[in-house]
């Protein structure tokens, strides 16, 4: 099969969708409205639709994986954002270095678990 994928998109929900929107904004995601439930947020090519639904063991058992070119610029970048102290429940987690290479963590307010990670080159 040769795939001529353009992007893979996938959903995520949210305990409460309006926080959960300001708070992806406040990432620095850029939002494009879908509907009154479900959004679009972006970056480049990269992209993730959010939406008003919340399944306590989704979202309990999500993890989303962001390469990033830099791990040690984008934790520092994400503690300047301050997010845990504007979002309740948000959670950073410092940088781990592992044979494949190097990752640090975020918990959105709903508790889903990002991986933001840079590969050995």
């Amino acid at each position: 099969m040769n795939h001529k994928a353009v992007s893979i998109r996938p959903f995520i929900g949210s305990k409460d969708y309006n926080v959960s929107r300001s708070f992806y904004r406040d990432l620095g995601f850029e939002e494009v409205v879908i509907s009154h439930n479900l959004c679009l947020f972006k970056t480049e090519q990269l992209g993730f639709y959010l939406q008003d639904a919340y399944v306590k063991d989704w979202i309990d058992n999500t993890m989303v994986f962001m390469e990033v070119d830099n791990v040690k610029r984008f934790y520092n970048e994400l503690l300047a954002l301050e997010l845990p102290l504007k979002y309740k429940d948000a959670k950073v987690t410092a940088i781990r270095n592992l044979d494949w290479g190097s990752e640090c963590f975020l918990h959105d307010p709903s508790g889903i678990l990002w991986h933001f990670g840079e590969f050995v080159k």
